[in-house]
């Protein structure tokens, strides 16, 4: 694997709130890489998860990086996986759906079975993303994840590190109080790859029929699932049991 090891220190125009902020999830990734292995990236590929991958290959840490190709996802994701390679000499890996499983919803529901029912919705998140979730994280002691607080109602109380109960696995946040523009400022700052639909309106980006443009002023996942209650939309893969850990608990610095 090649490595990109520009510091953040030596970028011009480098705001310095950015500077502590990513110095903060350097030590964050380094206390998964050594504390809490073998620890994973669950990548979806979007502006906050090539954040994550960068600062990982940067500092080659021994993080694993992964993505859930559902089968449904953008091309211009799919794409990604090829630049990173390009651009790192890292290969993510790719966990896919359990075809007959797929084929059996097709085929009782249809294709495009989500928009007729939430319960529906689900069920094939179920399949294309939760399922493969937990094989992916399988033998982990750790996942690390690019939520963020500022991303959703269901994301307010994320922490930078908690144990989930759902997984059995402690779940590192790092990013969890960014806001958006300090994602896009590293991403300026690092010349990261990213998916070009965020430069279309898409500020959220999962599989293509759940998925739009959306303006500045909406709410950054909007574009989500559009057609259900913000206060309860979610793939599965974040249930918010994770349980937060006192200060003198997370064992961080």
């Amino acid at each position: 694997m090649s490595a990109v090891t520009t510091p953040i220190d030596s970028i011009p125009m480098v705001s310095t709130q950015l500077q502590e902020r990513v110095a903060r999830v350097e030590a964050l990734l380094g206390q998964a890489a050594l504390d809490y292995a073998p620890s994973t990236l669950a990548s979806s590929l979007g502006a906050e998860d090539m954040v994550l991958a960068d600062a990982i290959l940067r500092a080659r840490l021994p993080i694993e990086i992964f993505t859930l190709d559902t089968g449904r996802l953008h091309a211009e994701t799919l794409a990604l996986v090829d630049r990173v390679q390009e651009r790192y000499g890292y290969a993510i890996k790719l966990y896919r759906p359990d075809e007959k499983a797929v084929a059996g919803y097709v085929n009782e529901f249809g294709l495009d079975a989500i928009y007729d029912s939430i319960e529906l919705r689900t069920r094939c998140c179920q399949i294309r993303k939760v399922e493969p979730l937990k094989r992916a994280l399988a033998g982990k002691t750790a996942w690390i994840t690019g939520l963020r607080r500022a991303q959703a109602v269901t994301r307010s109380n994320v922490q930078e590190l908690e144990f989930d109960p759902t997984q059995q696995l402690w779940k590192f946040n790092p990013l969890a109080d960014w806001s958006e523009e300090d994602v896009w400022e590293y991403v300026r700052a690092f010349d990261v790859p990213y998916n070009p639909l965020h430069d279309k309106g898409f500020r959220s980006i999962g599989c293509e029929p759940c998925t739009r443009a959306i303006g500045r002023d909406d709410d950054l996942r909007a574009g989500r699932w559009w057609w259900e209650d913000p206060e309860r939309k979610e793939c599965g893969l974040h249930p918010r049991t994770g349980k937060p850990l006192k200060p003198q608990e997370r064992n961080v610095p």
